[in-house]
């Protein structure tokens, strides 16, 4: 079957955070916003589908998580990246978000520190921060359009109230996919001090080749069991708004906290539609993200020729993985307000603001490019006519 990623589907009018929240925010019809992280592709008919059987049962009471919905991810996980997981170490979530508060309260205490390595995903930071743990920053290299962790700085910053550091990985807004090496420095980094790593891989599908994502526990068993892992099909398959994650923990210790924090909250039954989607995605999702991955692909190429023709001051880091590109506005010399301030009501574009990102996000901005060519087109035309000149 051949799905097609060019048709425009309109999504006004859907209570959409994309395009109905920010239109009330600003008042305006005619920004394109190319912001949050959700695709504006159809969810897959194999999940509609599966989603619209369940619905006919007259019924929607409470519900559980089926031992088909573990056996999913974990075929999922041993088939697309080599990973054994026991039934045992899965945990719910209802998205990663939640999921990151919840380990930083059941896995560390008010005081301790918890490193970041910015720029990063914005949410790391209020994680932290909103419950009363230290943001400690190390902040990523950028070298040749590509973010390298800075190892020497992570030493130095590293004390006895380091209890956790967040892995963003893949990264976002980079769009890097960590080397086995590069994982395996920061893993002996952790070991040593007795760091626990929160790995987020919800991108780690998304990823092009000849790349290769290598999740952070299978570096090797010890270091499986100071780790952390959030994964879901949110991003992969366009069912954020479902909000059904998982949590990898093969500790014990760990995974009792973990879970004592989620009943707690009385949040771990989830919802009937999430746990079909999430089971439908990970059963029947192979050959649709096979032609997404060459979709995004083709559009990301798209930007970056697109650039070098017409914006050659717009420097594109070219991502590894995801559908996130981050861009570079510095050359400019535009101040970050007002850089958002002529893209909004100039370029009638609404991209994710740099600085939110943390350290290094200053002078960029990340824009979504999982959206048909013509409207991803239409966007780069509008940044010509105002950074063209």
């Amino acid at each position: 079957m051949e799905y097609n990623f060019d048709e425009i589907i309109n999504r006004e009018g859907t209570a959409c955070v994309k395009y109905d929240f920010k239109k009330k925010q600003y008042g305006s019809e005619d920004i394109l916003p190319m912001w949050v992280a959700d695709m504006d592709f159809k969810t897959p008919d194999f999940i509609i589908d599966a989603i619209k059987k369940r619905a006919e049962h007259p019924v929607l009471g409470y519900s559980f998580h089926p031992d088909s919905f573990y056996e999913s991810v974990m075929a999922w996980l041993q088939k697309r990246h080599g990973w054994t997981v026991a039934k045992e170490w899965l945990r719910f979530s209802p998205g990663i978000v939640p999921a990151l508060n919840m380990c930083v309260r059941a896995l560390t205490s008010p005081g301790d520190k918890i490193i970041v390595q910015p720029p990063v995903y914005f949410p790391f930071f209020s994680a932290i921060s909103e419950n009363q743990r230290i943001i400690v920053e190390n902040p990523l290299l950028l070298k040749n359009r590509r973010f390298y962790m800075d190892y020497n700085n992570l030493e130095q910053i590293i004390d006895d109230k380091v209890k956790m550091i967040f892995l963003c990985s893949p990264h976002n807004p980079g769009g890097m996919v960590w080397s086995k090496e590069e994982l395996i420095k920061l893993a002996v980094i952790c070991q040593r001090h007795n760091i626990l790593i929160l790995s987020d891989e919800i991108h780690s599908d998304l990823v092009f080749n000849p790349y290769k994502h290598i999740p952070m526990a299978l570096i090797s068993d010890l270091v499986a069991q100071c780790t952390i892992t959030c994964i879901a099909p949110s991003k992969t398959f366009n069912t954020a708004g479902l909000f059904t994650s998982v949590l990898i923990i093969p500790d014990e210790t760990l995974r009792l906290k973990y879970t004592v924090q989620l009943e707690k909250l009385h949040i771990g039954w989830g919802n009937i539609f999430g746990t079909i989607a999430f089971e439908a995605a990970y059963k029947y999702g192979e050959l649709w993200l096979e032609q997404l991955l060459d979709y995004l692909k083709n559009n990301i190429d798209f930007v970056i020729d697109y650039c070098k023709t017409y914006i050659p001051k717009i420097k594109v880091m070219k991502p590894e993985a995801t559908y996130l590109l981050w861009l570079d506005f510095s050359v400019f010399g535009i101040e970050d307000d007002k850089l958002r301030d002529i893209l909004l009501n100039d370029a009638k574009l609404d991209l994710s603001h740099g600085p939110i990102f943390g350290t290094g996000g200053m002078g960029f901005q990340r824009m979504n490019i999982a959206c048909p060519r013509s409207i991803l087109a239409e966007a780069m035309n509008r940044l010509n006519k105002v950074f063209g000149k």
